[in-house]
């Protein structure tokens, strides 16, 4: 138990590393040069280095850490170091991109174009952030403690803060085509944060009947870490009892299920399916409303 633990903390923060390098390369690379705003802070640190000249940096990892050590009673350690991790990792490789690209820009004089690739880059960040239950900082932050206290969606609040901050882009830029642009980054952005996130998360279902099932079974928790569930039953045409594993996966893990069945006996019986949604422990968290106390 201790192994898979360590193994699912180790595959997170890689996850998280990939999604940082993702974001602030799409940023600082489409974005900023073609002064395209985003929401968050990633926009707000936007407006400040058009206006003031204050480094993206600088401004990114400040405003986390003012956040963080608010939210650390509210969220827990676990969740603030994660972010805290997150924000770093965006720091040093906006700062990278900054230098690499400083002198240049790429698609200028094509603003959609550079929306479409930066909302895309940025929206796969914060949709693989909360694949791997961690957060992107800025306003997830925010949303986060609120509606720890309060029955507000994650989803409504993080939209209002964006919308506001692109909204407030146009005092600097003194152009509403580009906060318009602002608001087309959102829209393409937020559906590539479900698409993301619905990719990572879901999850399938497998029936494996095998007179192999418990090498099955065994190379299953060793190979793919998964958990299995013997179930008896017998056949109702031939009458001979049967042994048939449960096995509940991420959609991701599908192909390495398979390669272990077919391994081991290429004969076996195998049903797929989709499920809605799968909670406990190597998934995700129960979702309940919070009770009000009398």
């Amino acid at each position: 138990m201790l192994n898979l633990r360590k193994y699912t903390v180790l595959k997170d923060y890689l996850l998280l590393t990939i999604a940082m390098l993702i974001g602030s390369l799409g940023w600082v690379i489409f974005l900023l040069p073609n002064h395209v705003t985003t929401g968050g802070l990633p926009g707000l640190a936007s407006i400040l280095y058009w206006g003031l000249k204050i480094p993206v940096q600088v401004t990114f990892l400040g405003a986390n850490i003012l956040l963080l050590l608010i939210a650390l009673k509210v969220l827990g350690w676990r969740f603030c170091l994660k972010t805290l991790y997150a924000a770093v990792m965006f720091t040093i490789f906006s700062a990278m991109g900054q230098h690499w690209m400083e002198g240049s820009t790429l698609l200028q004089g094509q603003p959609f174009m550079a929306i479409v690739l930066g909302a895309a880059c940025l929206g796969s960040t914060v949709g693989l952030g909360l694949a791997c239950n961690g957060s992107s900082g800025g306003t997830d932050v925010i949303a986060a403690m609120i509606n720890k206290y309060y029955d507000i969606s994650l989803g409504k609040l993080i939209l209002l803060v964006d919308i506001s901050v692109v909204t407030t882009s146009y005092l600097v830029l003194r152009d509403w085509e580009q906060v318009l642009y602002g608001y087309v980054f959102l829209f393409v952005s937020s559906i590539c944060v479900d698409k993301i996130v619905n990719m990572m998360r879901q999850s399938v279902q497998f029936f494996i009947i095998s007179e192999k099932y418990e090498d099955i079974g065994h190379a299953i928790n060793v190979s793919a870490r998964r958990g299995c569930t013997t179930i008896s039953g017998q056949g109702f045409y031939s009458g001979k009892e049967v042994k048939m594993l449960f096995v509940l996966a991420r959609q991701t893990e599908a192909s390495t299920i398979f390669s272990i069945i077919n391994e081991i006996d290429p004969a076996a019986f195998v049903s797929q399916s989709a499920v809605i949604g799968v909670y406990g422990l190597g998934f995700d968290k129960f979702k309940t409303k919070r009770k009000k106390k009398m």
